[in-house]
């Protein structure tokens, strides 16, 4: 099976169980924080992605470890991407999961790659033009590439625009071989 459609599944599943239970920020602030710990230590990814390692033994050292920490419906959930073999597909779980949730809050993320480095006020009015474009609240998040030369790159999911001097440069040279 793809990981995506698994990643799918059980992010919608327990987006619904989050809906019903009021808990959907709850959940997706368990999701990440979980991610983020089985993504940077190495020995527990290698315990729960481990063939050998029994369900039982993987769910008892999450139970050790989250016990407290997370809600019931986060340690229930884990449990079963355990007991199913699916927990290496956390991460695409967590990624559909939060676009589910952004979806319903109307916000959508946008990546923002300039030559330099943006100014506050610059942010902000980039900010406030991407919401207006897309008529959603829209969370920014910028990368630098020197390799630009000027201008921003922006990609909003699939599509991007591209207001960079590189882009406007290769566009000028292919029309003045186009002319000559």
């Amino acid at each position: 099976m793809l990981r995506g459609a698994v990643g799918a599944r059980y992010a919608e599943a327990l987006y619904e169980i989050a809906e019903r239970e009021k808990a959907v920020d709850a959940i997706e602030e368990d999701l990440r924080a979980v991610d983020a710990v089985i993504r940077e230590n190495r020995d527990l990814q290698k315990i729960l992605y481990h063939p050998r390692i029994t369900p039982g033994d993987k769910k008892s050292l999450l139970s050790d470890l989250l016990s407290g920490k997370v809600s019931a419906v986060t340690m229930e959930f884990l449990k079963l991407l355990v007991e199913r073999q699916r927990e290496q597909f956390l991460s695409d779980i967590v990624t559909y999961y939060v676009n589910l949730a952004n979806k319903a809050r109307n916000i959508t993320e946008a990546t923002v790659t300039s030559a330099v480095e943006l100014t506050p006020g610059e942010k902000e009015q980039l900010a406030g033009l991407l919401n207006r474009l897309t008529g959603k609240k829209v969370e920014t998040s910028y990368t630098l590439d020197p390799s630009l030369i000027g201008g921003v790159v922006v990609r909003i999911g699939d599509r991007v625009i591209d207001g960079s001097i590189r882009t406007r440069l290769a566009t000028l040279r292919e029309h003045l071989r186009q002319i000559s």
